[in-house]
């Protein structure tokens, strides 16, 4: 199943451990303290003063506070996390779409790190590396056995260190090393092109910085390709998500002026908010990005691609357009990661990501721990949803913050899923690896969703799931 959850290498690796967030950045701290529980921190100064004294050899008292807010903050839901100096910078990195490496995008095969591609006019791109490159050593570490994520860790570094990759190239039958200079790399989180005559593919794998601009861009590149586009597919599969303003930004292009996209609300009176389709609610700096675009996207036809891997901020824009009936969204039941993380410094090179708020569709809905339905289910090949019963959801997450709207149920029937999708995976495990299934790559002619979605576009007859078991279904009734 490793294939069938791919993982982008050379996005940061705080980015991957901070994923399925949207995060809204706030560089002042809250200017009041709430009344401090003076017995209870008398006891933390206690403990801390016996651990420093009586613990059997000397303790780091840095590393003792660090570890302390740490666990403090890691009891409270999956999303909320202290950022000690070196994972604060990797959360930044992973916001902004810019990070130090080799620049290749990777996933697992047979317990080896494979190539999926080479980032253009990266170190690993000028290298020589192919996609189908097989990693087998790091340096002096064998690849065999690590994860992607400690993978990813050996191959990041400074500007201007060298990094030796041991390949194996199947097609030449040879092992070979390469020594590659780490440089800063500036990823692209926005893809597209004009699939066939009139229909137009734009996908987005994250919503960082400068997700709006490329866009914009790519929006600009596909209608000067295709002037009379006559429908349009959002691709927004296993987008994890990213900044908020960049949902909105993104909503705001398909919706009317100043419609709501989504509305927040928590504890403190900054958390109650209602985000509208207006530049007042994305723009940090300069003028509008959106300007540019051409006026017809207003009104094109529209299909959103979603499935259990659309998270955060990809379902904020999943549902703002579901709700103003601008488009069909078609796939699978998203994450349900429906909650607001809010990024504060603590120091120059510290920091803490705290929920702070729901966050709600136009017509008032959480996603919390729900995620969006689709308007039309559709499963990700002909044969069915192969192995999605298995993905985990917000709602399997310990810890994890309710939907605010209701108790939760467990749907017997997604359990007797997830155990048919267990018994296909011990299948698939024990086949040779060339027989075994490998999802098509999105936006390629062997995309069944996107030929689906297209189908939709063409008012041609979409092939629905029968399978495909949908928790909430109140929500469900509720969108009609």
């Amino acid at each position: 199943m490793s294939h069938k959850l791919k993982i982008a290498g050379w996005i940061s690796v705080g980015a991957l451990a901070g994923a399925l967030t949207t995060v809204s950045l706030q560089t002042v701290a809250r200017g009041s303290l709430a009344p401090l529980p003076l017995e209870e921190l008398q006891q933390l100064a206690a403990v801390f003063s016996m651990v420093k004294t009586d613990y059997v050899e000397p303790v780091d008292e840095r590393k003792l506070i660090s570890d302390a807010i740490s666990g403090m903050v890691s009891s409270l839901d999956p999303h909320s996390q202290y950022f000690d100096k070196k994972s604060f910078k990797e959360f930044r990195e992973g916001t902004t779409g810019r990070f130090v490496g080799v620049g290749i995008e990777i996933s697992h095969e047979d317990g080896l790190v494979k190539v999926v591609s080479p980032i253009e006019g990266s170190p690993a791109h000028r290298a020589g590396l192919k996609s189908g490159d097989l990693i087998t050593k790091i340096d002096d570490t064998a690849v065999k056995g690590l994860t992607l994520n400690e993978a990813v860790k050996r191959m990041r570094g400074e500007a201007n260190t060298k990094v030796m990759l041991t390949i194996y190239r199947k097609d030449e039958n040879r092992t070979f090393p390469v020594t590659i200079t780490r440089e800063e790399i500036k990823t692209v989180s926005v893809k597209g092109r004009i699939v066939e005559p009139g229909y137009g593919w734009i996908r987005l794998s994250q919503f960082q910085e400068r997700t709006v601009d490329d866009f914009v861009r790519k929006m600009e590149e596909l209608y000067k390709a295709e002037p009379n586009l006559k429908g349009l597919v959002l691709d927004l599969r296993n987008d994890p998500g990213g900044l908020l303003d960049a949902a909105v930004a993104v909503s705001a292009a398909f919706l009317p002026a100043d419609v709501v996209v989504v509305s927040t609300n928590g504890q403190l009176a900054e958390s109650k908010y209602t985000y509208k389709a207006s530049p007042d609610f994305y723009v940090r700096r300069g003028a509008d990005p959106l300007r540019r675009l051409p006026p017809q996207l207003k009104s094109v036809p529209l299909v959103v691609l979603v499935n259990e891997g659309s998270a955060s901020a990809s379902e904020i824009v999943a549902g703002a357009l579901q709700d103003h009936k601008r488009a069909m969204v078609l796939g699978s039941q998203t994450f349900g990661k429906g909650s607001v993380q809010t990024v504060r410094p603590l120091g120059p090179d510290t920091g803490l990501k705290l929920t702070t708020a729901r966050y709600y569709t136009p017509s008032g809905r959480s996603i919390q721990a729900k995620g969006i339905v689709p308007d039309v289910l559709v499963d990700e090949s002909e044969e069915g949803n192969i192995f999605a019963a298995l993905r985990t959801r917000e709602a399997d997450l310990d810890k994890h913050l309710a939907s605010g709207q209701g108790p939760e149920t467990k749907d017997p029937a997604r359990e007797k899923a997830r155990e048919e999708a267990r018994k296909r995976v011990e299948e698939e495990a024990r086949k040779a690896p060339s027989e075994r299934r490998v999802p098509p790559e999105y936006g390629s002619d062997k995309d069944f969703q996107l030929a689906q979605a297209l189908n939709h576009l063409k008012g041609r007859p979409v092939m629905v799931s029968k399978t495909q078991v949908i928790e909430a279904k109140d929500e469900k009734k509720a969108q009609n």
